[in-house]
């Protein structure tokens, strides 16, 4: 299962997610999501753990808990969403 955590810390790293969640069952993958320009996190990320039950667990223990100092958000991630192609400007008419 597939959650979504919400208002990270800017400093969390994927080892501190993954080492929250650890007691919930097995973590497969722990994702903090970073800007693709600057690098620095965007204070979200996702944790899949092994099954749904486990993900239930971690939800609810979780959600709204204090962790570095912020309160969490946890839920069940939705499917990302197809992104539409932004029109594309056409530069070729003159200014003057």
């Amino acid at each position: 299962m597939k959650l979504f955590v919400g208002n990270l810390s800017f400093d969390t790293t994927e080892a501190e997610l993954e080492e929250l969640f650890a007691p919930f069952g097995t973590v497969a993958e722990a994702r903090v999501i970073t800007d693709q320009n600057t690098g620095r996190s965007r204070g979200f990320g996702f944790v899949t753990l092994k099954n749904a039950a486990e993900g239930q667990a971690a939800i609810k223990a979780l959600a709204g808990k204090s962790f570095s100092g912020r309160n969490l958000t946890v839920n069940e991630a939705r499917p990302r969403e197809e992104r539409q192609e932004r029109p594309k400007r056409s530069f070729s008419g003159s200014r003057r």
